[in-house]
Order: C-alpha cells, then structure tokens, then sequence
C-alpha cells in the first residue's frame, strides 16, 4: 500500500511540474508574440567590408585529430581587420585546457589580438559550461585565460567568470553597428519549452560587392524570423547564412538514452511536438527565397539528417562546417 501511494504521490508531483511548465509555455508564447509585434525596426546605415571569413574553433565535427570536438559553438570571425570571438563553446568535462583553449593554441590564434567578443545568447554550448549558465558568466577555460579588456556584446545580462577577467560587457537587444560593416541585428526572443524564455541574436556582415552575410549562434530565433530581421534592416541582398539553427530531426547531439534532448530543448511546443522534419522543409524553402550564394549549417545543433537535406537542396552552394576549416566568403 505505500508503495501505491508512492508512485501515486510521484504521478501528482510530475503532473503538478507539467501543469506549471504548461503554463509558463503557453503565457510565454503570448510574450514573445507581443514583442515581435510590438518591435520597431528602422533600416540600418553602414560601410562594407572587402574580406571575411568565419574559423569554426568549436563545433561538432572535424577532420584533423589534433582537434577537439563538442556540441557547443565558437567562431573566429575576421572582417578585414577586424577580429571577433563569437561564442565560447560549451567545456562539457569541465576542463583546462578547454576544446576552445586547446583548438586556438593549434590553430595559432592570439587572444591579444581580438576586437570584441560576441555572445549569441546565454546557454551553456555558447557560453562555456552549466556552471555558467546558471551564474551568468561566461568561461573560455576553467582556469587562467588572459583577454584584453575589449567589448562583449550580449543580448542578455553575463560577466566574465574569474577565470578570464578583462573584458566589458555591453547588453545589445536593439540594431546596432559594431564596426563598419558589422552589424548586430538585435535580439529577437523565443519561448522554449524548457528553457524558457530566450533572447538571441546574430551578427550581420555587409561585405562589398556581395551583400549581407548572416553568422548565427543556434538560431533558436528561427531562421525565418532572421531573414525577416535582416530584411528589415538592410536593402542588400543576403550572400550567406552560416551557423547553427537547431534541427535535432530524427536524432540529436545531445542524447539521454532514446531521449533527444535537444530536440525538447530547443522547441516552443510541447516535448512530443518537438521539432519535425517540416520545421527543416520550411526554414529551407525560407532560405531558397532569399537566394544566398554561401550556406552552411552547424552540426553541434543539427542531425545528420537535417544537414543533408540543406546538402541536396543547395548542392554546391553548401559548405560543411568543420572545426579548423576556414570559410572564406
């Protein structure tokens, strides 16, 4: 009889969760709806760039050994001469060096030498561990990393954790220019089932003679919901779409048992909705509207699955991304 009434008690207590996730979902979605209407968007004014390429430090898959892999995110961006850290990984198993530490050391890149750093949004793949999520920081190691004193930009509130002091953080949720011809599109939010409510945004890079090239964290915004925003702020043509923009179909990165975690994460509907092979038709179609001329989705949020079908729908307009091969656009 107590152990009925245990598994009963169990049965209440994770109704009672649901019920409450139930409705911070569903009172979530209003938000969100309500700011996207709400938002003012007005076009944006800056120069170009001639050079860009995009040096993927952390992702999920490679082709040399000496490197690291993870479901996390961390880019090397240079825009003339212009140096940006996007992101700083994930540091699953907590170390020092980390994959991002352990990576740029073989790849040969100089901390000393970046511009600013650019924060897509504050999970703990981009941000450098659970740890830091859940304290608001971000960590490019667990333990002593020197950084300039230079700008982060983040849509949400973090600081550096003590591991790597220096740098400033600046909360950028409007458009806003960071240096001639890059551009912050500005946050665009987006209710998840677990995560809750999320702010996220991407850096838009005009390069000369080519157009608007789009570098994206998870894409937990929708690529749709990206495209509308770059649209919105800038009369040139999108040339590229890179990055992460979270199709965990048929299989995922993050895996409990037969559980696609990512898949629930990453998703503003209920868990058995989830995100589904449709979710990837569309955002494709939504990407061949716009006609860009450079695609390449990162796999530290995208199956397998998912990444052929952006293979075989833009053939040799697709790049693979893989840590320690540069892009060069």
């Amino acid at each position: 009889m107590l152990f009925l009434y245990a598994v009963l008690a169990l049965i209440g207590i994770i109704g009672l969760v649901f019920f409450l996730k139930w409705i911070q979902l569903t009172t979530g979605n209003k938000r969100v709806a309500k700011e996207l209407q709400c938002f003012q968007i007005k076009k944006i004014s800056t120069g170009s760039v001639k050079s860009l390429s995009i040096l993927p430090l952390v992702d999920f898959y490679t082709d040399n050994p000496a490197l690291k892999t993870e479901a996390g995110v961390s880019y090397l961006i240079q825009a003339d001469d212009t140096k940006i850290l996007m992101d700083v990984g994930f540091n699953k198993k907590k170390e020092h060096p980390s994959p991002l530490l352990n990576n740029s050391n073989k790849l040969g890149v100089s901390w000393k030498d970046l511009d600013f750093i650019f924060l897509s949004h504050r999970h703990l793949d981009h941000i450098g561990g659970m740890q830091e999520q859940k304290n608001k920081l971000f960590s490019i190691s667990q333990g002593p990393v020197e950084l300039p004193q230079i700008p982060v930009y983040s849509p949400a509130e973090i600081s550096p954790s003590s591991w790597n002091p220096g740098p400033k953080v600046q909360v950028v949720n409007q458009p806003k220019v960071l240096a001639d011809g890059i551009v912050s599109i500005g946050s665009i939010p987006r209710n998840l089932f677990v995560m809750g409510y999320t702010l996220e945004n991407s850096l838009a890079i005009k390069v000369e003679n080519k157009g608007i090239v789009l570098i994206i964290g998870c894409g937990h915004q929708t690529v749709e919901r990206i495209i509308e925003r770059t649209q919105a702020l800038f009369d040139d043509p999108i040339y590229g779409i890179i990055g992460g923009l979270h199709y965990p179909v048929r299989n995922g990165r993050m895996m409990l048992g037969p559980i696609n975690l990512q898949n629930i994460v990453g998703s503003h509907k209920l868990p058995w909705k989830g995100i589904r092979e449709d979710d990837v038709t569309h955002a494709i179609q939504a990407i061949q509207r716009v006609n860009p001329k450079f695609v390449s989705l990162s796999p530290h949020d995208s199956s397998d699955w998912s990444i052929e079908q952006f293979r075989k729908a833009f053939q040799d307009r697709y790049h693979d991304l893989k840590v320690g091969e540069k892009m060069v656009l």
